[in-house]
């Protein structure tokens, strides 16, 4: 089940679509979905907070292009050990010129390989080579690759331009504070599954069959908007986030 709800600080909290899958189904797979039903029916945020399982380099430039909605959340790090080393070169330290379809180490040198291609995961990607004369007598070739061939070189792989500047913006923004307290809205979101969970059932489905059980769930959604607007009117604060047992113990000690 995905949830997405509204957050702003003055009004209540309601949930603005709901949508059922089977559990094999990954969350990034359900982005363009929720996001074109959400359009759909009049409802299209111009931001969306969302976690990172959420999140790909195709889904942050296609989200603003076609919908109009900024996406906000933690983007997957790079993976590479130059990106997890203290003194590794990872990419996002090379200048690429889209231009002249060239990258630019940090040492100043240009590429000589633009390659096009495919990833494993039958995403776009460019591989970029350096050339074995300008990596062989580079002093900081220890911090830039672990190759064990006889002539090594440097491979970058990126995504196509509009993809690279998204992604690397993306992971730029959530090292900020003011990322992090804006990301912290999203919390509302595991208190209302939380509230569905406890108090209506959520977690177990009456009927057999997705359609049923997405009825059930939008039925479970309105319930909770009932609740949360009748609360709101008469008056009553919203719930502060709840703080689980080690939390408070760590913040005793």
């Amino acid at each position: 089940m995905h949830i997405t709800e509204t957050c702003e600080e003055e009004n209540p909290h309601l949930i603005t679509h709901v949508t059922t899958t089977a559990a094999t189904t990954t969350d990034e797979a359900m982005t363009e979905t929720i996001h074109a039903e959400l359009q759909q029916t009049g409802l299209t945020p111009s931001q969306h907070l969302l976690d990172s399982g959420y999140i790909t380099a195709p889904i942050l430039v296609s989200s603003q292009r076609q919908y109009g909605i900024e996406v906000i959340g933690p983007a997957r790090g790079d993976v590479k050990w130059q990106a997890n080393t203290e003194q590794g070169i990872d990419a996002s330290q090379f200048l690429i010129d889209w231009d002249h379809q060239q990258a630019i180490c940090p040492q100043g040198q240009r590429s000589i390989s633009w390659t096009p291609a495919i990833d494993h995961r039958k995403n776009e990607v460019i591989k970029i080579k350096f050339s074995t004369t300008d990596c062989g007598i580079c002093p900081q070739l220890t911090h830039c690759t672990r190759s064990e061939k006889k002539y090594k070189r440097r491979t970058i792989t990126v995504r196509p331009q509009a993809q690279h500047e998204a992604l690397q913006a993306a992971r730029r923004r959530q090292k900020t504070p003011a990322f992090a307290k804006q990301y912290a809205l999203r919390e509302g979101i595991e208190a209302t599954i939380s509230q569905g969970v406890r108090a209506f059932g959520l977690r177990r489905s009456r009927y057999i069959g997705l359609p049923k059980t997405h009825l059930q769930h939008l039925g479970i959604a309105a319930a909770i908007n009932v609740v949360r607007v009748v609360a709101w009117l008469d008056g009553d604060e919203r719930a502060p986030t709840r703080v689980t047992a080690f939390q408070r113990l760590y913040r005793a000690a």
